[in-house]
């Protein structure tokens, strides 16, 4: 039904930036970037929904940014200042939101559909 496809990712300094892309087949109410450390459970990092209303983790608020171009059917992570606490496997996902209140929430939906993933590793 809903396909994801990632690019982006690669080796970054720390205080660098990098952009993550990711390209949906289909479409859903909400995307969501994620990732996952080796040895660490995997983190949300940010949601976004169709009308590009974001909701961030507080470990990436201020220097991670998403953003979202229905145009091209996209959804980007732009990381700025990044830290070596960041380097983790990233994944883009989608969901269809769930229902909270009568308003559809992207962070309390299940994210159901998952890009391949890229790595992002940090030097200092």
């Amino acid at each position: 039904q809903v396909q994801l496809r990632q690019s982006g990712g690669g080796s970054v300094q720390s205080g660098g930036s990098l952009r993550l892309s990711c390209v949906q087949s289909g479409y859903t109410y909400c995307l969501g970037w994620f990732r996952q450390a080796p040895g660490k459970e995997r983190e949300k990092i940010a949601t976004i929904d169709a009308d590009g209303v974001a909701i961030y983790a507080d470990v990436v608020k201020g220097r991670f940014t998403v953003s979202r171009d229905r145009g091209k059917n996209s959804v980007y992570l732009q990381m700025n200042s990044i830290k070596a606490e960041d380097a983790a496997m990233y994944y883009c996902a989608a969901s269809r939101g769930k229902l909270v209140g009568g308003t559809l929430s992207c962070e309390s939906g299940d994210y159901n559909y998952w890009g391949q993933g890229t790595q992002v590793t940090v030097s200092s």
